[in-house]
């Protein structure tokens, strides 16, 4: 492995016909980078974006290199930090031709086994970077069910061994899966994940998949469920949910919780108005 200062220098390097794999930021950074390959590659070379790019980038970014006469493929890749030991899931989009013409590449990067249990042609252009991020839009759900059931086991005194339970579900059960492993190995290294913070970000594919959702009119519950819970694990305090107590407050004179000094929920404060009977 070599390394180049720049795009040119990596055209020089490569013999023709070319096939370069792109994996940078997506957005400005892909855009930028393809563009750039337009004017130093040649006709009949092949560029790949491996990144998370949005869909719709693909056939902007399709056209501009077919105007010089190169190809084009978007491929999903799925492994994480893992995938340079385990190999990675790959879904490409592009031509007969050029998916067939980059097979050598996707064959040495997915897992051992069949072909079709690592890699998938998915269609045309756009379609290995759509289905990347259904693929990314399932983990959300995942994720959250898995962590929503730790929860619920750590909140009880009657389960004593809650990462066993977890590990134990890792063979033979309906709910084994990679991400479960991860779990088991997250609880391993920090009990009670007590080391980490609950902010939760998202890096955009939980939001496409669900944009895209609305516009095939598909209900997607579990996957929007699952974002909007990263959205409120941002919130020290949360706007709506105090004018929900403001709202119980008024209408039926509930007891609502006070600020206290720091910002903390202080002590009860009792009904102004109505006998606060009125569940609600």
């Amino acid at each position: 492995m070599t390394d180049v200062e720049s795009l040119q220098a990596l055209a020089e390097a490569l013999d023709a016909p070319r096939v370069v794999w792109v994996m940078v930021p997506s957005g400005d950074p892909t855009r930028e980078t393809v563009r750039k390959l337009a004017d130093v590659l040649a006709p009949g070379d092949l560029v790949i974006d491996g990144g998370n790019s949005r869909y719709t980038d693909d056939g902007p970014n399709a056209a501009l290199l077919g105007e010089k006469g190169i190809g084009f493929v978007d491929c999903g890749v799925s492994g994480g930090i893992w995938g340079k030991d385990n190999g990675y899931g790959l879904m490409a989009g592009g031509s007969d031709d050029d998916i067939a013409r980059a097979m050598p590449i996707f064959d040495a990067l997915r897992p051992e086994g069949p072909r079709e249990e690592g890699f998938a042609h998915a269609g045309p252009v756009g379609a290995g970077h759509f289905s990347k991020m259904v693929h990314n839009g399932i983990e959300y759900g995942l994720m959250q069910a898995y962590a929503e059931g730790y929860e619920l086991m750590a909140a009880t005194e009657l389960v004593t061994n809650v990462t066993g339970v977890i590990q134990a579900w890792s063979r033979g059960t309906v709910v084994r899966s990679w991400l479960l492993d991860l779990l088991v190995l997250a609880l391993k290294e920090d009990p009670g994940l007590e080391k980490l913070s609950a902010y939760v970000d998202d890096s955009g594919e939980g939001r496409w998949t669900i944009e895209e959702a609305i516009r095939h009119a598909v209900p997607l519950p579990v996957i929007s469920a699952a974002l909007f819970a990263r959205f409120t694990s941002r919130q020290e305090s949360s706007p709506a949910m105090r004018a929900v107590a403001a709202l119980r407050h008024q209408f039926g004179g509930h007891a609502v919780h006070a600020v206290g000094p720091s910002g903390t929920p202080g002590q009860l404060a009792g009904p102004s108005s109505g006998t606060g009977s009125t569940p609600s």
